[in-house]
């Protein structure tokens, strides 16, 4: 299985998502823009008075005249700081409620990708847009945003003011700047790529280490230190290449700029001065003018300074916004499952567009069947086991439930009809109540503890608050080891109550008495239900009604333990190898699993 990284949103979609973030929010960002607008149309009286001031005073003017002026001055600049003020509370509180929105969605979509696509990606790729990405999105919108607007508005009322007095001073200012537009400009073309590819290489690094952690076991029994070790250098050596790339740019651009800021101001000057020379322009509109171009500064460098952010937020927010392009499962085909039976027809799969995995398997589960799937490491049996739990679909052929594809159920229908329980389980950092929810959101709480009661979860009597303790590694809350933790998992089945479970060795990583604990709570979980045992021991195939034999992607074989053994076939010469020598008598059922720490009683 190749690994591939989930969709990233294209700039014209990212466009119209943040189009989309703002119409939801109109009235504040209405208010924003007006208080905006005003608060830059009072920072414009100053200079203008300033270069007044000047002209009164050439002309002879007394003090009553200047002190008239300052004291508008003043006025302007107290309502200038009001307004910009409230301008960024306003500016702020819209960041704050579109972040949420953001962060909200993202939940929203990442809860609705179909596993399969996450498991492709890797979970360092999701984990690194929901960990990395939004707070980065947040950020932006709370302060980098709120900052760059107000900026670009009193940026456009200056030139503006600067062009009403003068065109000709006006177009020496704009000429002025056009080493900053050439900066940035070059700068924005190489930007929003680089950034992306930061942000990839991020993922790649959070996957890598990932990876090697979950798998430290595996890594230490096979040897594998030095080649994870170097794989994980790898992914850092390639993160540090992309971010010395983004560094690299934002060293030619800010010394560019500092240059420029400089530029317009020295070109009033020299050509106001020729102008006033020869009485084409008076001196308090050369004054003006060079105060309102000096004004640019704190502007534009409120711009610049959060230049690097935006273009970093924005690949960040194509990252967030690609989760919404990945194609959702398709929906059911307007009908339930009519019954319980499963069928494989003619089923082939390859993982991303490989060689195929299956090769035409046919195989029919009878409600109420315990089912074993044997065969060599590589055999398909796990991904046999994804296609009847609808992670996956096949390419060619169908697996159906009821006659309904079982990929194409939605996830709600698809829970109370097959479940697959692997040694893969998770607490989530919430009460226990919230926990065993998730598989039934209107449970109620005697429900909840009758759940508990058939995994033998009894503990949970004894925490603090019950069923409302806090669960999870964080202050105040209670850790629960492995077989608690698999115990919740399997409450959540109980509460979910499909009619088929597919095991993939629920037990294989758990200490013996671990397993023993975990294997007594299955029992109560697999009575009365279809279940499908990818069995990698095959002490579970003994006890199964039937045993499908997979070799190479093929369905082989398929009958009970005691015919298969008497064929002489690819069964027997497996269980003569795992057994080592002829087979112990069938055991009776019912049989509880914790009599054996290494079995599943089907």
């Amino acid at each position: 299985m190749t690994a591939r990284q989930l969709p990233v949103a294209s700039p014209r979609q990212v466009r119209r998502a943040a189009a989309g973030l703002i119409r939801q929010d109109a009235l504040a960002f209405t208010t924003l823009i007006v208080l905006n607008a005003l608060a830059a149309a009072a920072g414009l009286v100053s200079p203008w008075l300033l270069g007044r001031v000047v002209d009164a005073v050439a002309a002879g003017e007394g003090t009553r005249t200047v002190d008239r002026y300052a004291l508008v001055i003043v006025v302007c600049a107290l309502a200038q700081f009001l307004l910009t003020r409230q301008a960024r509370f306003v500016g702020h509180r819209f960041g704050e409620r579109t972040s949420a929105r953001i962060r909200e969605q993202m939940v929203d979509r990442a809860l609705a990708l179909p596993a399969s696509a996450v498991e492709r990606a890797g979970t360092g790729d999701l984990a690194a847009r929901g960990t990395a990405d939004v707070p980065e999105v947040s950020t932006t919108l709370r302060d980098a945003g709120p900052d760059v607007f107000i900026a670009t508005v009193q940026i456009v009322f200056v030139l503006g003011a600067v062009f009403a007095l003068d065109v000709r001073l006006g177009a020496c200012g704009v000429l002025g700047l056009l080493g900053i537009w050439c900066a940035t400009r070059w700068y924005l073309r190489r930007a929003h790529g680089d950034y992306l590819a930061e942000g990839a290489a991020n993922s790649a690094l959070a996957e890598v280490l990932s990876a090697t952690a979950s798998g430290a076991r595996t890594v230490e029994a096979f040897g594998l230190q030095e080649r994870r070790i170097a794989a994980c250098e790898d992914a850092v050596e390639h993160c540090r290449r992309t971010r010395t790339r983004t560094l690299f740019l934002r060293s030619v651009l800010f010394p560019a700029v500092d240059v420029s800021y400089v530029v317009p101001v020295v070109a009033v000057l020299l050509v106001g001065g020729a102008l006033l020379d020869r009485g084409a322009v008076s001196l308090g509109t050369v004054v003006s003018c060079a105060l309102y171009l000096r004004q640019l500064d704190t502007p534009m460098d409120a711009i610049l300074r959060w230049v690097d952010q935006l273009q970093s937020s924005g690949a960040s927010f194509a990252r967030v916004e690609g989760l919404g392009q990945e194609p959702p499962a398709a929906p059911a085909p307007g009908r339930a499952p009519a019954g319980d039976l499963i069928e494989v027809t003619g089923a082939r799969y390859a993982y991303d567009g490989g060689r195929d995995v299956l090769h035409g398997v046919d195989l029919t589960v009878r409600p109420g069947e315990r089912l074993a799937l044997v065969g060599a490491s590589g055999a398909g049996k796990s991904t046999l086991g994804r296609l009847l739990a609808g992670i996956d679909r096949p390419h060619t052929g169908a697996v159906t439930v009821g006659g309904v594809p079982v990929a194409a159920l939605g996830p709600d229908e698809l829970r109370r009809q097959v479940v697959l329980v692997t040694q893969e389980h998770h607490v989530f950092a919430d009460t226990v109540r919230d926990n065993l929810r998730i598989a039934a959101p209107a449970a109620t709480d005697d429900e909840l503890r009758a759940a508990l009661a058939a995994v033998g979860a009894d503990w949970v009597d004894e925490l603090p608050q019950g069923l409302d303790t806090e669960l999870g590694t964080g202050a105040g809350a209670t850790r629960t080891d492995g077989a608690r933790s698999q115990q919740l998992a399997l409450a959540r089945v109980v509460l979910a109550d499909p009619h088929t479970l597919i095991l993939d060795e629920a037990t294989a990583l758990l200490d013996p008495a671990t397993a023993r604990h975990t294997e007594r709570a299955l029992a109560a979980v697999l009575e009365g239900r279809t279940v499908i045992a990818i069995a990698h021991r095959l002490h579970t195939a003994r006890d199964a009604d039937r045993v499908a034999v997979l070799d190479d992607g093929r369905l082989t074989e398929l009958g009970t333990h005691d015919e298969l053994v008497a064929r002489g076939g690819a069964y027997a010469g497996l269980w003569r190898s795992w057994h080592g020598g002829e087979p112990p008598a069938r055991a009776p059922h019912p049989r509880l699993p914790g009599d054996q720490a290494d079995s599943i009683t089907l």
